[in-house]
C-alpha cells in the first residue's frame, strides 16, 4: 500500500513537470506569434514570462490572459522593441566597419556584439519580471544592473539565446517552441537572483 502511494506520488510529480514543459513549448509558439509585429517582441516575452510564472505558482491562466498581458505590455514595450532594433542596426554598421578593414574595426565590432548580447540579456531579464503597470524604462534599468551583478544568470540566458539560434539554424520551426524555454529560463534566473 505504501509503495503504491509513493509510486502514485512520483507519477504525479512527473506528470506535473511534463505539463510545465509542454506549457513552456506552447508559450514559445505564443511568443513567436505575438512577436510578428517586429517591435512587439519585448511585450511578447513579458506576457509569456508572466504566463509561465502563473503556471508554476498554480494560478489560472491561458491564451486569454496571455493576450490581455500582451496588450498591456505592448503599450510601452514597443518602444523597447524599437530601441532593440536600433541597437541591432548599430551593431550591423560596426560589423560592416570590421569587414571594410577600417582601423580599430575589430575592437569596435567586438564591443558592439558584446553590448548587443548584454542588451538582449537585460531585455529578457526585464521581461521576466514585468507586471501590469510597470514602466519599461525602470524595468530595463534594473535588469541592466542585475545583468552585470549576476554574471552566472546572465550567461545562462546567453546559452538559452544560443540554443534558439542553433535550433533556428538546424530547423527553423524548432526555434518557435524554444522561445518559451528561453522565457522560462529568464523567469528562473530572476527567481534565483531574488532568492540570493
Amino acid at each position: 500500500m505504501a509503495q503504491a502511494r509513493v509510486k502514485a506520488r512520483r507519477e504525479s510529480v512527473f506528470a506535473e513537470r511534463f505539463a510545465v514543459f509542454a506549457e513552456t513549448l506552447l508559450t514559445g509558439v505564443w511568443i513567436a506569434v505575438a512577436s510578428l509585429g517586429v517591435v512587439t517582441y519585448p511585450a511578447a516575452f513579458a506576457a509569456g514570462a508572466r504566463h509561465l510564472r502563473r503556471r508554476t505558482t498554480h494560478e489560472g491562466g491561458g491564451w486569454r490572459e496571455f493576450v490581455a498581458d500582451f496588450r498591456t505590455a505592448v503599450r510601452g514595450g514597443w518602444l523597447a522593441g524599437l530601441a532593440g532594433w536600433a541597437a541591432a542596426g548599430a551593431v550591423w554598421v560596426d560589423v560592416q566597419a570590421v569587414r571594410a578593414g577600417l582601423p580599430g574595426g575589430p575592437l569596435v565590432g567586438a564591443v558592439g556584439v558584446l553590448a548587443l548580447i548584454g542588451l538582449a540579456v537585460a531585455g529578457l531579464r526585464a521581461a521576466a519580471v514585468w507586471t501590469p503597470g510597470d514602466r519599461w524604462r525602470s524595468l530595463l534599468a534594473g535588469a541592466g544592473r542585475r545583468t552585470v551583478l549576476d554574471p552566472a544568470g546572465s550567461f545562462l540566458l546567453v546559452g538559452g539565446l544560443a540554443v534558439v539560434a542553433v535550433s533556428a539554424w538546424f530547423s527553423a520551426p524548432l526555434a518557435l517552441p524554444v522561445l518559451g524555454a528561453v522565457a522560462a529560463a529568464a523567469v528562473a534566473v530572476e527567481e534565483r537572483y531574488r532568492h540570493r
